[in-house]
C-alpha cells in the first residue's frame, strides 16, 4: 500500500491484512486497520532506530505450508519469524526490541466455536518465548476491533478503539 501525508507532516503507511512493513523513516506512522481476530505486533529498536508492523491473520502456517511459503505474513508463526528476520536484517538485536501487541479478539466468534483470536494470541506468545523476546505491553482478547499506529521515530503505538485513541 501506498504512503499518505498526515496532517502532522510525517507519512502514513497503511499494513494491510497478512502484511508486514519495515521501516527506519523516522517522519513514517506504520498503520494497520480494524484488528479483529488477526494480531497487529509492533516491534522497535531504540538503538538501531528500525521498527516493523505486522497484520497477521491466521495463527499457524502448517494449515496451508505452500501459501505460508509465498505469504508468511498472513500466519502469525510465520509472520512473526518474517517481521524479526527483516528487523535484524536492518540492524536491531532481540534483547533491545520492545514489542507491542494488539488484536486477537473474538468479535465474529462469540461462540467460541473457532477461537482464531485466542489461538493468535497464543502462537504470538509462544514464537516469542522461543526466540527470549518479552511482549513490553499489549491489548489483547475482548470483542472489539483496533486499530495500530506505531511511530517509527520513538517506537510510540496508538490503538484505536471504540472512538478513541490511547497511547499503548
Amino acid at each position: 500500500m501506498e504512503s499518505q501525508l498526515a496532517t502532522d507532516g510525517r507519512y502514513l503507511r497503511p499494513v494491510g491484512v497478512g502484511e508486514l512493513a519495515i521501516s527506519d523513516d523516522p517522519f513514517e506512522v506504520l498503520a494497520t486497520y480494524s484488528l479483529g481476530s488477526c494480531v497487529g505486533v509492533a516491534a522497535f529498536d531504540p538503538v538501531a532506530a528500525v521498527a516493523g508492523l505486522l497484520h497477521a491473520q491466521i495463527p499457524l502456517s502448517r494449515q496451508d505450508p505452500k501459501q505460508a511459503a509465498s505469504w508468511p505474513a498472513r500466519f502469525t508463526d510465520t509472520g512473526m519469524l518474517a517481521l524479526l528476520d527483516g528487523l535484524y536484517a536492518r540492524g536491531a538485536k532481540a534483547d533491545r526490541l520492545v514489542v507491542k501487541a494488539a488484536g486477537g479478539s473474538s468479535l465474529l466468534d462469540e461462540e467460541g466455536r473457532f477461537r482464531i483470536g485466542e489461538r493468535n494470541i497464543a502462537v504470538l506468545r509462544k514464537v516469542l518465548w522461543r526466540n527470549a523476546i518479552a511482549l513490553s505491553a499489549s491489548d489483547l482478547g475482548g470483542s472489539h476491533p483496533r486499530t495500530m499506529y506505531f511511530h517509527v521515530r520513538d517506537g510510540r503505538l496508538d490503538i484505536r478503539s471504540h472512538g478513541t485513541t490511547a497511547e499503548l
